[in-house]
């Protein structure tokens, strides 16, 4: 009896000591379920990596909660190449140090045809309710979030810029400020019969060897302009017409996944935002996308922040994280 009772005030006084520090930020790497994702025809795997990063202080604080900034990479590059370029855990940790305590989420946005484009595609899978329904659902269950929209920002490089944009303008309800960097795909990308006849012809052979200008619009084809009782193993339609002419429509189903074009559908949600930024380089490749449709913004009086930096495509992504985004939702999201 007496050491039963010894063992159980040990225990209680266990429970009552704080856990052991987390002197640092911590990064891990979670495997989630989507059922977005699920049943795609192109094969994408439904079980998806998403890198967690804790604050310093996160364990030994059980009743602490805090606010979550998810972040989209970019095209071409796995989950696991994206990191080893933004060192996020590097970002939290700097503004940990600042008093700026967070949590970081990056999931993994690649595809067989290497990016979803965060979008909703039979071919290619729903990445876009990946993000914003399976993946801010898991986090609020399994973190000590404030799982509030005024505590959630989203950010995104390239490919993860547009679909920062795209979700900021489809799920309002979900994120309250937003950080686009170098994005793409803006303005619309349309299609013509050379390429349409280029993309015919390819096989499986030859996208597995493409380079990143050939695959992108093989990419965006399966993802935005999908044919799900195709014959092609692509399960994209091309439009191309037995004559060598184009239809239309395809470049209409591109034309609709364009920022530029939805923005007037979507000026409610980003008049709701409680901050929004942008920002490119001044050497990147994606300045007139980038230039035309801050113009849009400006036509339609959206507010947002703007700066063009010395820089190109990626050379400064990791550092601008660390100097600019992180302090950027420090100001911006409820804790």
């Amino acid at each position: 009896m007496l050491k039963s009772a010894g063992i159980a005030v040990a225990a209680a006084v266990l429970a009552t000591m704080p856990a052991a520090a987390q002197d640092t930020a911590r990064i891990e790497l979670k495997t989630i379920h989507s059922p977005s994702i699920e049943g795609n025809l192109e094969g994408n795997d439904h079980m998806r990596g998403v890198y967690v990063v804790t604050p310093p202080g996160y364990d030994e604080n059980p009743e602490k909660r805090y606010p979550v900034v998810y972040f989209l990479h970019g095209y071409w590059a796995p989950l696991e190449a994206q990191q080893q370029g933004f060192r996020i855990h590097e970002a939290v940790q700097a503004a940990a140090e600042a008093g700026n305590e967070v949590i970081m989420v990056m999931p993994d946005g690649f595809s067989k045809l290497r990016g979803g484009f965060y979008s909703s595609s039979p071919t290619v899978g729903d990445y876009e309710s990946f993000v914003a329904k399976d993946l801010v659902a898991w986090v609020d269950a399994n973190l000590r979030t404030i799982p509030e929209r005024a505590s959630r920002g989203l950010a995104g490089h390239s490919m993860g810029g547009y679909g920062t944009i795209r979700l900021a303008m489809k799920h309002p309800e979900t994120f309250s400020s937003i950080y686009m960097m170098s994005a793409c795909c803006l303005d619309p990308m349309p299609l013509d019969a050379a390429t349409a006849a280029q993309i015919e012809a390819m096989t499986e052979a030859d996208i597995a060897k493409a380079e990143f200008g050939e695959l992108a619009p093989v990419s965006t084809l399966a993802t935005w302009s999908p044919d799900p009782k195709g014959e092609g193993f692509l399960k994209a339609d091309t439009g191309l017409r037995a004559d060598g002419t184009l239809d239309p429509l395809v470049n209409y189903r591109i034309a609709a996944n364009s920022p530029l074009v939805l923005l007037p559908q979507y000026l409610p949600a980003l008049n709701s935002l409680e901050a929004f930024a942008m920002e490119i380089g001044d050497k990147d490749f994606l300045l007139e996308g980038n230039r035309l449709f801050r113009e849009e913004l400006d036509r339609f009086g959206v507010k947002y922040d703007f700066e063009l930096y010395e820089g190109d495509h990626g050379n400064r992504i990791a550092e601008r994280i660390r100097t600019e985004v992180l302090p950027f939702f420090g100001k911006h999201l409820d804790r």
